[in-house]
């Protein structure tokens, strides 16, 4: 069906108008990023002065409401918003990739991009483990536990029925199914991100200075005690963030799901109807 000038004009005027709010939604939520990023929480073991930030919340969120791509740009966006306000680089500014990597895999996972989202899991799974400064297992009274037993049990929810359904729970936006979806994805994605995180506290603050001759910022006899501590820290820093994440997102994804995003997909239904 031929469509005429007029209407061709409508369904530009759509697709700008959509284009021109994603884009306002980008530089809201990186903002929203660089000021939580700069809010201090809890320290990182052998690091003098590092911390991690309150922004940790944040992307499970963004992967729902804005997607992959564009919740990953806000991110990125928002680290360096957080840096120029004077939050230390730890990572040779490369700090954005733990919770970018976090975003990514929620914004998949509730997009039904199962497959991708298991693949980059497994693949930060085996990168870390594979590290000779890793430590596999943490002995306690004699007795061996794997360091990243959270993370395989994230890994197993990924894998379970429970990973497939979350964009199913979140889309009913029925407030029990809404905050299971979220808590799903939510724990999966932070553990992929302190996977990422883990993977930067040992090729950057150690390997990378050792291959060019420079002295390491943690020298590599200190991992195995500072993988003690952290063994200990790590499930209650991630189910704060959790239950956080949780609290601060079902209302605004409802919000955010009922007003704007619905208004953008009844535009796109009109449109492709003219």
């Amino acid at each position: 069906m031929k469509k005429f000038p007029m209407e061709i004009e409508m369904g530009k005027s759509a697709n700008i108008t959509s284009k021109t709010k994603i884009i306002a939604l980008i530089a809201i939520f990186s903002a929203l990023f660089g000021v939580l990023r700069r809010m201090d929480t809890i320290p990182m073991i052998g690091v003098q002065g590092a911390k991690f930030s309150l922004s940790d919340i944040l992307p499970p969120i963004y992967g729902v409401v804005l997607g992959p791509f564009a919740g990953g740009i806000s991110v990125i966006i928002g680290t360096f918003i957080g840096i120029a306000m004077g939050k230390p680089v730890t990572f040779l500014f490369l700090d954005f990739l733990p919770a970018f990597v976090n975003t990514i895999a929620a914004g998949l996972l509730v997009r039904r991009k199962w497959f991708p989202t298991v693949l980059l899991n497994i693949t930060l799974l085996v990168v870390f483990l594979a590290n000779p400064l890793t430590s596999i297992f943490i002995t306690i009274n004699g007795v061996a536990f794997p360091f990243a037993w959270l993370h395989i049990l994230a890994f197993i929810a990924l894998l379970s029925p429970f990973g497939r359904k979350t964009s199913q729970w979140i889309e009913s936006l029925k407030p029990k199914l809404l905050t299971a979806g979220l808590a799903t994805l939510a724990f999966v994605g932070t553990m992929m991100q302190h996977l990422m995180g883990n993977i930067l506290y040992e090729v950057v603050l150690n390997q990378l200075y050792v291959a060019i001759g420079q002295q390491p910022i943690i020298p590599a006899a200190a991992y195995a005690a500072n993988w003690a501590i952290v063994f200990f820290l790590y499930p209650w820093e991630r189910l704060m963030l959790i239950i956080l994440s949780v609290v601060v997102g079902v209302p605004l994804i409802k919000v955010l799901k009922q007003t704007f995003f619905r208004t953008e997909q009844r535009a796109i239904c009109e449109t492709k109807q003219t």
